[in-house]
């Protein structure tokens, strides 16, 4: 990952930012989820891989956590997790929670479904090391 962010130039970072900033508040968007404002301070870039968000949300004290970037856009009440750290270590419980649930349900899954469930799997095993990375989380330790 820190190969393919340094053959990023700041303008193709930037790019990349508000592009996953604008796919994930679109998300919330289309979930009923509108933002007030994001949380720079709390959230974390790791282009061009992941971006964790921290909203604030419109009209009451609720925040959220958003991931977006090359894996599945997801949200989450932010009091289920402190810091973007742990919000992104969540979001990987939650889709090998995901797929678990597709793979072991009533019913078998098709092809489309277990094509989702491995999508899950994948990136939360693709991203979890990086929960596990304390250099990468610097300001948090």
């Amino acid at each position: 990952m820190t190969e393919q962010y340094q053959a990023m130039t700041e303008e193709q970072h930037n790019e990349w930012v508000r592009e996953k900033f604008q796919a994930a508040n679109a998300f919330l968007a289309q979930h009923g989820v509108l933002t007030e404002r994001v949380l720079t301070k709390d959230s974390r870039y790791m282009a061009p891989l992941v971006a964790i968000w921290k909203f604030s949300i419109q009209g009451v004290t609720d925040k959220v956590w958003a991931v977006s970037g090359e894996v599945p856009t997801d949200y989450m009440d932010a009091s289920a997790a402190a810091t973007p750290r742990d919000a992104l270590r969540y979001f990987c419980y939650r889709w090998q929670q995901k797929a678990d649930m597709i793979l072991n349900g009533d019913t078998p899954p098709d092809a489309q479904q277990k094509a989702i469930a491995e999508e899950f799997i994948k990136n939360a095993e693709r991203l979890y090391p990086l929960t596990e990375n304390n250099a990468m989380w610097e300001e948090e330790v």
